[in-house]
């Protein structure tokens, strides 16, 4: 097994962009942790006991949580799995929620939850930034703002050297500088990781609604694709391997549990709307928080699933490879799928090398690999789909 996955579905506020499963309520957040850990428990045994690789807290806002909530979490994973020595633990978090805690306004008592959170084992920080600029943070509607964002990172390189910061780009009146500037800003904490996403317009989020109501200008993909381009390059400068298309890593500091998705590894995901692979079938639980906690309750996981045909599993390994510095093996294909879907790949994918979005690239012994070249990153995932098979006939 590659990891665990932990939905924490709880967050302060809702971000303009985001259509992930989340209540802003957290009247139901004692009853939801002890869900998940009764999942946990029920789940023990899947898929054939294999070592626990990863842990990783995900969300809405897993920082939402006290310490000791995530502790226990923790706790229930080894009390049910066996873990390997050195597993790595992720816990995503918001940089407010991040700060000192003082008990009753006596200084002396104060309790700094980075620290806290060192101490119970969470050893990868995964932090939402999104900007270092107050506009574009009211802009996306994110609870924390310019000045708490540095602070954060100040105090938390301090306690980890494993940090990784999420940053968007594309936002409507972002100039180029103000982009190189986020860039600068970032680098200037020494953090190891970047993840980095175009704001993107989702289907009844309250982004969609506003520029809909023209309130606020629609992200414009020419101007994403330069600050794509501009990250890039600065990061590669810096010493950075951009090993997925979103992701920025120092040697040694690539994700373990998001490289594993992309590996095609096995995965438990635990919460609502949290997705499971066992490398044939995959399942999601309902993203419902109430009936989640009421199906648990009564012993029953509430989720749907299904077995993945062939079709299924080479279009999403195109579309992970290509995602990544690892490619498509076309030895892989051929071999996994048939030389039906290598005969397809090589014949769709040849406009595309042509023009110069694709490559074949022999890296060592490991045989021909399909990669996107420079020229074809930011267009990575509608190559992808132009590559993909619906039919065999």
């Amino acid at each position: 097994m590659s990891g665990i996955y932990i939905h924490i579905p709880f967050c302060k506020q809702a971000c303009h962009y985001c259509d992930f499963h989340f209540s802003t309520s957290l009247k139901k957040k004692e009853e939801m942790v002890l869900a998940l850990a009764k999942e946990i428990q029920m789940r023990k045994n899947e898929p054939g006991n294999e070592k626990v690789e990863t842990i990783y807290f995900g969300g809405g806002t897993p920082s939402i949580l006290s310490v000791a909530e995530i502790q226990f979490l923790i706790d229930t994973v080894y009390e049910n799995f066996e873990v390997v020595e050195n597993p790595e633990i992720t816990l995503e978090a918001n940089p407010d929620d991040l700060s000192f805690q003082s008990d009753g306004g006596n200084v002396s008592s104060a309790k700094h939850p980075i620290k806290d959170l060192k101490e119970i084992g969470i050893n990868r920080l995964s932090i939402g930034i999104q900007s270092f600029f107050e506009e574009d943070l009211k802009l996306m509607n994110r609870a924390h703002n310019a000045e708490e964002a540095k602070k954060c990172l100040e105090t938390a390189t301090q306690y980890f050297d494993n940090i990784t910061i999420d940053l968007i780009y594309g936002i409507p009146g972002m100039t180029n500088e103000r982009w190189l500037e986020n860039i600068e800003t970032a680098l200037s904490f020494g953090i190891p990781h970047i993840s980095s996403y175009a704001l993107t317009v989702e289907p009844k989020t309250a982004l969609d609604s506003f520029i809909k109501k023209g309130t606020i200008q629609a992200p414009k993909e020419e101007v994403a694709n330069e600050h794509f381009h501009l990250l890039v390059n600065r990061l590669q400068e810096a010493g950075f391997i951009h090993y997925e298309l979103s992701n920025f890593g120092k040697p040694n500091y690539f994700s373990k549990n998001n490289s594993a998705y992309w590996l095609g590894k096995k995965y438990i995901g635990i919460g609502p709307s949290a997705h499971s692979y066992d490398g044939r079938n995959r399942s999601w639980n309902l993203a419902n928080n109430t009936l989640y906690i009421k199906s648990i309750q009564e012993n029953k996981r509430p989720s749907e699933a299904e077995t993945l045909s062939t079709i299924d599993r080479y279009n999403e390994y195109i579309m992970t490879g290509l995602r990544t510095i690892w490619g498509v093996s076309l030895e892989r294909v051929e071999r996994e799928f048939g030389t039906k879907f290598s005969e397809y790949l090589n014949r769709q994918s040849q406009k595309f090398i042509e023009q110069g979005y694709l490559e074949i690239v022999i890296p060592d012994e490991a045989g021909k690999i399909l990669k996107t070249t420079p020229k074809g990153k930011f267009l990575t995932d509608g190559i992808a789909s132009d590559l993909f098979l619906l039919n065999l006939e």
